[in-house]
């Protein structure tokens, strides 16, 4: 779980973008970006990782339900029903009788059949969503569930991705503290429980959401001024000569220390007189931090290609044949006529009583 901060116009979306491989065509990007040894070009991004926006956008006529397993047949279940399937085998060989939540989840993967079905029920549990699984989403004009719900429904659309690596940009918008913090919560354990790796971009997280992350990038004006874990970003910024308050947070201090305006308040070298440091020299000074060292120390070691799993990278452009990615859109539309058949036998009424005037103001001229 990282954490991603940054004033605004720091470039936290651009970078989320590219990591995601979403960037515009029209944005030029220099040096590489590279996945378990690999190269963008030599995988599907997309694929293997998900990018979620900051705006919500869902069929307010479905369910939570339909609304997460739409989005599971579409882009395939990947490797969580393999998963389900291996501990089935395992628990059977070993005579285990699992846990009546997770025998539900067992005896569906044991038919074989209605996989995306498995691994929807099982997202939905992790977020907290079976509480509201057969609620209409709804919109300004039809009531569903409530706006941190919506939330943790996008979420969980790209949580049953095959993708391992889920970069979020600024979820806590229009949301309150707690919310945010539930959100941020769930996906904690979503993500240590899979083994996934999450960069969540927030702009003023609350203290205890900020606890809640392993690691942190701080980026101002386009510059990496701290990367690594959370426990030794006061300790680099000390070092430096600036010290966070006691009932400061952390993360406004983070955003604020490296401010041309706000920076001064936070000097603590009593021997110097202040002055402004700038972002070039944080990121530098950074570089010889013991955190960099170790950072750059691992990275001059490449990645060995043959350790990653098969898995672990899609190759393949869709996560559905043609057949079942056109039987998914079918089956929604039929549900959404049901769901508006008043609408449709209206317009249809309305339709065949124009042509019958037409018509018959035709025959008559």
């Amino acid at each position: 779980m990282t954490l991603l901060l940054g004033p605004p116009g720091a470039g936290k979306t651009s970078l989320l973008l590219a990591l995601a491989g979403t960037l515009p065509s029209s944005l030029k990007m220099s040096g590489d970006i590279i996945y378990n040894g690999h190269t963008m070009d030599e995988f599907v991004p997309r694929r293997s990782a998900a990018y979620v926006s900051q705006h919500d956008l869902h069929m307010a006529e479905l369910t939570v339900r339909e609304t997460v397993n739409f989005s599971a047949k579409c882009q395939g279940i990947g490797h969580r029903y393999d998963l389900l399937m291996e501990l089935s085998r395992r628990e059977k060989e070993e005579n285990i009788k699992p846990d009546p939540e997770t025998d539900i989840y067992l005896k569906a993967a044991a038919t074989g059949e209605q996989k995306a079905e498995v691994v929807t029920n099982h997202i939905l549990k992790v977020l907290g969503l079976d509480i509201c699984a057969d609620t209409l989403v709804g919109n300004n004009m039809l009531r569903g569930i409530s706006g941190g719900q919506k939330k943790r429904v996008t979420t969980a659309e790209m949580l049953v991705t095959p993708g391992r690596a889920l970069f979020m940009d600024e979820i806590s918008t229009g949301l309150d503290s707690s919310t945010t913090f539930q959100i941020v919560n769930s996906i904690r354990q979503t993500i240590h429980i899979i083994g996934g790796t999450a960069v969540i971009a927030l702009l003023q997280p609350a203290p205890e959401t900020y606890e809640l992350f392993d690691d942190i990038i701080l980026l101002s004006d386009g510059q990496v001024v701290y990367n690594g874990p959370r426990e030794h970003v006061l300790e680099f910024f000390q070092s430096m000569g600036f010290k966070c308050p006691e009932r400061k947070g952390v993360a406004d201090f983070l955003q604020e220390v490296t401010s041309r305006k706000d920076q001064g308040q936070y000097w603590i070298n009593s021997d110097e007189t202040y002055r402004y440091v700038p972002v070039k020299e944080f990121a530098e000074a950074f570089q010889a931090f013991h955190v960099g060292q170790a950072i750059k120390s691992e990275l001059a070691v490449p990645f060995d290609k043959n350790g990653s799993h098969p898995a672990a990278l899609k190759t393949s452009q869709y996560g559905a044949s043609m057949k079942e990615l056109l039987k998914a859109n079918i089956n929604r539309e039929i549900l959404l006529m049901k769901r508006n058949s008043f609408v449709y036998i209206f317009k249809a009424t309305q339709v065949m009583i124009l042509k019958g005037k037409i018509y018959k103001k035709f025959n008559t001229t």
